[in-house]
């Protein structure tokens, strides 16, 4: 068994997206700028989105946070989306989820420019990813890929099984696995809360990617000797023994798949951290796709 380690394989990304913003640097050229737009105060938004704030400052990008009150209307939030549409120092910027119930966030999606939408939600850049066209990915599913990718793991006629299938991991990571590419190639099922059979067809399967944030769901007895595990799940289980009060699990009971699986991810430490990383990837390409 081989840990995917995110923590590790993100850390290399970002050296590597250190010296690309060097090199621009020394030819003169723009400095990637990316902006983050937080509404409300949502603690896991907060830790996410100063994780971002963090990255960008390590590898060398501009960053801009705006940080709005919970109660701000969807007009003056969406005047806020236009005005940086409209920012040309900005290449790419993203509206952190979820928005207060006041709010339509497909609405909100859908009001980002396309070519500065960084996070990979808007239909527009979905569209060009069933297509195989230049745009941007979803950042989780982005980051999965290069997992795929960085530790040589074989997709080409392989069975993958997704778990959840929510437009932000679950299904675009169907479509992405099933593409004519690397990663991809593979034969894909897509499951969810409606899927009768689901231990028969993990059984089955040589890849899983489980998306449904339901702790340690997925168990030994459900997948088959040397599996390809990647948990996107992550829960907080109360624990007293740890000093913030509690423990983070992923939707794959680490401790027994681990001992059947050929790679796994753990959590924390797997699929979160390339999230990011392929953010900051996606607002250099953004730099590059805009011409600037």
């Amino acid at each position: 068994m081989q840990i995917l380690d995110g923590k590790e394989t993100s850390k290399a990304i970002r050296q590597e997206l250190a010296e690309a913003v060097q090199a621009r640097k020394e030819k003169g050229q723009k400095t990637p700028h990316l902006a983050a737009v937080l509404v409300g105060n949502d603690g896991g938004s907060l830790t996410y989105v100063g994780a971002k704030v963090r990255a960008c400052k390590e590898i060398g990008f501009e960053s801009s946070l705006f940080h709005l009150e919970d109660s701000i209307s969807e007009e003056a939030l969406l005047a806020k989306v236009h005005e940086l549409n409209n920012d040309d120092e900005i290449d790419g910027f993203i509206v952190q989820l979820p928005l207060p119930k006041h709010i339509d966030e497909k609405k909100i999606t859908l009001a980002i420019d396309p070519k500065k939408d960084v996070d990979g939600f808007h239909p527009t850049n979905l569209g060009n990813m069933v297509l195989n066209l230049p745009g941007f990915l979803p950042a989780t599913p982005a980051g999965m890929l290069e997992l795929f990718k960085r530790y040589n793991i074989e997709t080409s006629g392989k069975h993958c099984v997704v778990i959840g299938r929510s437009h932000i991991v679950g299904s675009p990571m169907s479509i992405l696995m099933g593409r004519s590419a690397y990663p991809g190639n593979s034969t894909v099922t897509l499951t969810h809360s409606r899927t009768t059979n689901l231990k028969e067809l993990t059984l089955q399967a040589d890849i899983i990617i489980s998306a449904i944030g339901k702790p340690n769901f997925l168990t030994a007895d459900m997948v088959k000797d040397g599996v390809v595990v990647m948990d996107v799940g992550i829960t907080r289980l109360e624990d007293t023994s740890k000093k913030n009060g509690y423990r983070l699990v992923g939707d794959v009971d680490f401790e027994s798949v681990s001992k059947k699986a050929s790679f796994i991810t753990p959590v924390p430490g797997g699929v979160g951290p390339m999230t990011i990383v392929s953010l900051m990837m996606n607002t250099l390409k953004a730099m590059e796709l805009n011409h600037k």
